[in-house]
């Protein structure tokens, strides 16, 4: 029995189900009590140089592509186990040759871990987070194989085309690459490093905690962590983000059984007249949980815990709000999107973005969605939901209220199940290390534009909430296509384009190493 449905058809059941909620709720509303912007120039621009590795770096070209092309071509799809233990072991072997004295996979509940620790003597130490995982592909739907990493012609540019090349492989290998040109240079680092990678950042790191487990009082000593990231967007221009939001994701399912409905398989579509429907059940449990519109929570309570944005974010947001006007124009054409919510512009579209909450249906499944007609009532139905929440927000408190709110209604059959879940975190513009990043920026002559967070969410929080350490994301290049087909990296940008060709991007991460072991 299929229970895939195309997910227009889905949504149009589930926004026409109507809502049995009665209250009138409406968002929350943000709004900003100074006119003072944070000026990333104001930060003093990092004045090291290290014109010998850079000549390293450049002299290698060629092997640290065919680095990067050796970590594309290692399929490592964490949602089917595909390839996983065989990117595990490629990035402990790459950590060994570092020189990292301890290397190993860190088993857990799901795919192991790796962790590695390169001791150089330094008095400061930096850990570095890395993911090893990649999403699902559909070859089809690809101009070069996916797991080929072929360099192609790009509008932009020559490019690596492969999954992972943006997210995240090709920055993460980008950055090991600066790492061995310094090594070969100097005979070592000018920092301790401590590396902590994950093979399931795709299915909401429900096991990264394990690994930080085993090694939270060594990480603790660390200075701040690095995340390797292309910045860049196509223009050349610099963003940086010092937070993500977090995420609730679940499935809701309903199934037939003594409250109506088949319980054994799909029967006839003309029975309906007797018989309940879980499909017609789960959309009304999902119709519950928003207006009729789908974007505002219904859920008694879900925007309660959410706290208003602080002095240092207010400062943040308004130093973005003129890139952000200039820039969605741009973002509205990328996503095919006419019209935000609501008919948002400018500040207002900003601010609901960083600071508000979210329910959002993945896909939705039930019944026959193939060709011609095939009349049958389903025995169940799933939805996948996912939440991104602000703070303070805490996954499993949010996911106590909507199973409060379904049972209240009446929805006690419906099922939830919990697939993963973390809170939001995030670094401040005042931590030494991200001060030392945007100095290194500011070298670059790519002065960043700063936000307090993105919308998107990562298991920042191991690391700012419970080691207590300042996360910086961060690195020149330009890459696009994650999660999508087609995903590339920029190798060598076309003439007169700012965006950093891998030369430069490999220069970068050399810089931030000596910045950090420069600072007082």
């Amino acid at each position: 029995m299929s229970l895939r449905l195309p997910i227009g058809l889905a949504l149009a059941a589930v926004a026409c189900a109507p809502s049995p909620q009665a209250a009138s709720p409406t968002r929350p509303t943000v709004t900003l009590t100074t006119a003072e912007a944070f000026d990333a120039k104001a930060i003093p621009a990092y004045a090291g140089d290290h014109a010998d590795i850079y000549a390293h770096i450049e002299a290698h070209h060629a092997e640290h592509v065919a680095n990067i092309q050796r970590w594309l071509r290692q399929p490592s799809v964490s949602a089917q186990n595909l390839g996983i233990k065989e990117m595990a072991e490629l990035v402990r072997a790459d950590y060994k040759k570092l020189g990292c004295q301890e290397a190993v996979l860190v088993p857990t509940s799901g795919h192991p871990g790796v962790f590695a620790s390169c001791d150089f003597g330094a008095p400061k130490t930096l850990v570095v987070y890395m993911m090893y995982d990649v999403q699902p592909v559909e070859p089809r739907d690809w101009k070069s194989p996916p797991f080929e990493a072929r360099i192609v012609d790009h509008d932009l540019g020559r490019v690596i085309m492969g999954r992972g090349a943006t997210n995240q492989k090709g920055p993460e290998r980008t950055f090991l690459n600066a790492l061995e040109s310094i090594i070969a240079v100097k005979g070592k680092l000018p920092v301790n490093l401590i590396f902590a990678a994950e093979g399931e950042e795709e299915l909401g790191s429900p096991h990264y905690p394990e690994v930080i487990d085993k090694y939270e009082a060594r990480m603790k000593k660390a200075s701040g962590v690095l995340f390797p990231f292309f910045s860049q967007d196509p223009s050349g221009k610099v963003s940086m983000f010092l937070g993500v939001k977090g995420i609730l994701y679940f499935e809701l399912s309903a199934v037939g059984g003594p409250q109506g409905g088949p319980t054994k398989a799909e029967i006839h579509g003309s029975y309906k007249a007797i018989v309940d429907s879980p499909v017609w059940r789960l959309t009304q449990a999902l119709a519950s949980l928003t207006t009729r519109d789908g974007n505002t929570i219904t859920v008694p309570g879900y925007y309660d815990a959410i706290r208003k944005p602080n002095d240092e974010e207010q400062r943040l947001v308004n130093g973005l709000l003129e890139g952000w006007a200039a820039a969605e124009p741009g973002m509205k054409a990328t996503f095919g999107v006419t019209r935000w919510i609501d008919g948002w512009a400018g500040k207002e579209t900003q601010l609901h973005l960083l600071f508000n909450t979210t329910h959002n249906i993945d896909g939705f499944g039930a019944g026959y969605a193939g060709e011609g007609t095939k009349t049958i009532l389903p025995c169940r139905a799933l939805a996948k939901v996912d939440s991104r929440l602000v703070p303070n927000q805490q996954p499993d408190a949010q996911l106590a209220l909507i199973r409060r709110h379904l049972d209240s209604l009446g929805f006690t059959d419906i099922a939830i199940k919990k697939l993963s879940g973390y809170p939001p975190a995030q670094s401040s513009i005042e931590a030494p290390f991200v001060r030392a990043a945007i100095g290194v920026f500011n070298k670059a002559g790519l002065t960043p534009t700063v936000a307090p967070r993105i919308a998107g969410s990562a298991p920042y929080y191991v690391f700012t909430d419970r080691l207590k350490l300042p996360m910086v994301a961060a690195g020149l290049g330009y890459g696009t296509g994650a999660h999508a087909p087609n995903e590339i990296m920029l190798l060598e940008p076309k003439a007169g384009s700012k965006v950093a060709g891998l030369s430069r991007q490999e220069n970068f991460y050399v810089d931030p190493l000596y910045a950090l072991a420069e600072s007082k």
